[in-house]
């Protein structure tokens, strides 16, 4: 006993029982790109993120090491009255 597509209560399915149209391409595609695009917009926040913490770490680096190097340039200049 074989059962048709249409007691299994299906949509036709394209390629096999209709031909495939652009439509079903374009589905297909917004299918397959919906979990790649939440991981890109996860992978973007966390990168911005990291970039940011590292802009920061090499501001303060480069203050620090710029007053360093101003103290040890600096004269030390010692009036006394005599």
């Amino acid at each position: 006993m074989t059962v048709t597509n249409s007691s299994r209560n299906r949509e036709a399915r394209p390629g096999i029982d209709r031909p495939i149209t652009p439509d079903d391409i374009r589905a297909k595609l917004r299918d397959l790109s919906g979990p790649v695009n939440d991981g890109v917009q996860q992978a973007k926040s966390t990168a911005l993120a990291a970039a940011v913490a590292v802009g920061a770490v090499l501001v303060l680096g480069a203050f620090v090491l710029g007053r360093r190097k101003g103290r040890k340039r600096s004269t030390i200049v010692e009036i006394r009255r005599v």
